[in-house]
């Protein structure tokens, strides 16, 4: 396994929409390399989710897992989206802040719908529906959006809340 490089906002793979995975190329030695290799850069970025398109490839793949956040009251086990495809939305909205490994050291305040539900295939190729809902929701809006060629700034409805990190922290931070 090995982390890989994230791509930063700028890169044109980061804002055209993704390919979808055919179902036979899933149980392929190359593409559950390129899983493992993804989970890895989440990782090691210290990130709670990253996108294909993140690492340069231009694939309908997500991971998400979420070990500890002050925002969730259970962690987000490993969960790799394939094909991942929002069925539903709630109309209510919450808003909170959001970061992105490919928008290095800032912080904005973006709009996300309160639950989802997901249709994708998991890692063995299964057909697998579930329900999202609060930061999981956010996480899962967020990875999508890439997959979409969007970033979180897109969703954001002004800039006044936009901060670097460090400014964040200090100022920001609930």
């Amino acid at each position: 396994m090995a982390a890989l490089n994230v791509s930063k906002l700028g890169n044109p793979v980061l804002r055209k929409p993704s390919e979808a995975v055919p179902k036979e190329a899933i149980s392929s030695k190359a593409f559950q390399r390129l899983l493992d290799n993804m989970v890895d850069t989440m990782r090691a970025c210290e990130g709670v989710g990253i996108a294909a398109p993140q690492v340069g490839v231009s694939k309908q793949i997500a991971v998400i897992e979420v070990k500890h956040d002050a925002r969730m009251q259970q962690p987000i086990p490993l969960t790799v989206l394939i094909n991942p495809r929002i069925t539903a939305a709630a109309s209510t909205t919450l808003e909170d802040w959001e970061g992105c490994l490919s928008v290095n050291d800032l912080r904005g305040r973006v709009p996300r719908a309160a639950w989802v539900e997901v249709e994708m295939l998991n890692r063995k190729g299964e057909k697998v529906r579930f329900r999202a809902e609060g930061f999981f929701a956010r996480v899962v809006q967020h990875e999508c959006d890439h997959l979409a060629g969007r970033v979180f700034l897109d969703r954001m409805p002004n800039l006044l809340t936009l901060s670097h990190l460090e400014e964040f922290a200090r100022f920001c931070e609930e």
